[in-house]
């Protein structure tokens, strides 16, 4: 019994890590759905968003100190609230300014997005490093959702709590956009065939792009809400570009809840052998990728996919 409870934080902490890395990978999943291109730059983008939320919950105006104090005295809950929903959407208007460089390359060989999204992510992490610097930072949280509690005999963070109810809750509103509405249904049809979509008079290239920047906004998202988990530093995008890749693998290209199945399983997987080996926990993420492609090439939900050659 004892071992039992002693598990329930690492199971906790994995199905926190899951969700989060699901709503990465759904951004990923969009983007190479539709536009059939993959993005290197996703995780310098996440990245961004930590730090445009950051700068939003303590903005250094040099040339508006009165604008900066009024904001300041604003409420910290205040603050978080403007970085959880403003960060996403300046990452979505960067992710516009990518696209369309990204235009060019559209019908061509795939290696020329991969080059351009490559070069666009060491581009944003240095612009990072010269605006923030390189020091790692920690993100400010409000007291609702700061220290700990009790659970039973367990202490827990409130902050994970709040971390998996707000990933569940993006989640669910991006399956409710994707299967309720008009505008769900054209994404969805971009991803399976886009001369379809194209014969039908939709405009291919707002599509892309409005793709794109819905795709690097969910990355940003995960980025403010995975800020004070990980913490807030430059190269941070490396470690949430490479599990994302492997999510929409290991759930399927283009399965919204094989990629959140997948999320779960790699955060059990790696929150469970933290449990007792910590030095195998990455690694536990790889052979899980390694055993499911083993036996089944397109992942556990998927089908054919512009992965598939």
């Amino acid at each position: 019994m004892d071992t039992l409870l002693s598990l329930i934080p690492h199971l906790a902490n994995g199905i926190t890590l899951g969700l989060l890395f699901a709503l990465i990978a759904l951004g990923f999943m969009l983007i190479v759905g539709v536009m059939e291109t993959i993005n290197l730059a996703h995780g310098s983008l996440f990245a961004l968003g930590m730090y445009v939320a950051l700068f939003l919950l303590a903005p250094k105006l040099g040339w508006f100190p009165e604008a900066q104090a009024a904001y300041m005295a604003l409420p910290l809950g205040t603050r978080y609230g403007i970085a959880l929903f403003a960060a996403p959407l300046v990452v979505g208007l960067v992710g516009l300014v990518l696209e369309a460089c990204l235009r060019r390359t559209y019908g061509r060989d795939p290696l020329y997005g991969l080059l351009l999204t490559f070069g666009a992510a060491l581009l944003i992490e240095e612009l990072i490093r010269l605006t923030w610097g390189s020091n790692e930072q920690q993100m400010p949280l409000p007291q609702a959702i700061s220290g700990a509690f009790l659970m039973g005999d367990l202490i827990y963070s409130r902050y994970r709590v709040f971390a998996s109810g707000f990933a569940i809750l993006a989640i669910a509103a991006l399956w409710l956009f994707l299967e309720r509405t008009p505008y769900g249904a054209i994404i969805k049809a971009g991803a399976h065939d886009s001369e379809m979509v194209r014969a039908l008079g939709i405009n291919l290239s707002r599509l892309r792009s409005a793709v794109f920047a819905l795709g690097v906004a969910l990355a940003a998202l995960a980025g403010v809400v995975m800020a004070p988990i990980w913490g807030i530093r430059p190269q941070v995008g490396v470690d949430a570009v490479v599990p994302a890749f492997l999510i929409i693998v290991l759930g399927g290209v283009g399965s919204l809840w094989g990629a959140v199945i997948a999320g779960l399983l790699v955060g059990l997987v790696t929150g469970l052998t933290g449990a007792y080996a910590s030095e195998w926990s990455l690694m536990s993420m790889y052979l899980l990728f390694i055993g499911v492609v083993t036996f089944r090439s397109r992942g556990l939900f998927g089908k054919k996919s512009v992965l598939d050659t």
